[in-house]
């Protein structure tokens, strides 16, 4: 069997001792850059800004008192290493440090395979849909001896035995 690694991919939040100033102009340069909203002799100063701003968010201290969903994204990494056996590197769409391509590149230094996989459990998100596969094409041009295997979608019945078996758990 092929040595494996498994990066999982958490979605990432600010953190609650954040600058909420910033967190605003941060906020709105991703959309005004998502959305064409610079002319085009001010983009690249935007552009500059705004990676600035996503290194120093990315890069905030994380603790239980200002980002519970960090501690827990470690957690749940944590436990999905015992569970499986593998080495699990944990990156984050936004907010969060490392990104996604970074733990891509981090997992495929020792191993054969990386398996990627996020919480996200239905269809329609950008992130899940879009974003994590086009870093994991990138990853595998960067890495052409290593697989990539990116394990999503769900299938909705997988999902919907998950929630029925929490569900029961909660009511007895």
């Amino acid at each position: 069997m092929k040595n494996t690694s498994i990066v999982l991919v958490m979605h990432g939040v600010p953190p609650s001792d954040y600058p909420r100033r910033e967190i605003a102009e941060f906020m709105a340069l991703h959309s005004r850059l998502e959305h064409g909203g610079f002319p085009p002799h001010e983009r690249a100063a935007a552009e500059a800004r705004f990676a600035e701003m996503d290194a120093r968010i990315r890069n905030w201290p994380r603790n239980a008192e200002n980002d519970t969903f960090f501690v827990a994204s470690h957690d749940l990494a944590e436990e999905l290493a015992k569970a499986t056996g593998c080495a699990v590197v944990l990156g984050f769409n936004e907010f969060c440090a490392p990104t996604v391509p970074a733990a891509l590149d981090q997992a495929a230094e020792d191993a054969e395979r990386v398996v990627v996989i996020t919480p996200m459990l239905t269809p329609g998100g950008e992130h899940a849909e879009r974003e994590i596969p086009e870093q994991v094409d990138e990853a595998r041009g960067r890495h052409p001896g290593v697989e990539f295997v990116y394990a999503w979608p769900y299938q909705m019945a997988d999902v919907a035995a998950f929630l029925t078996e929490r569900i029961r758990a909660a009511i007895g």
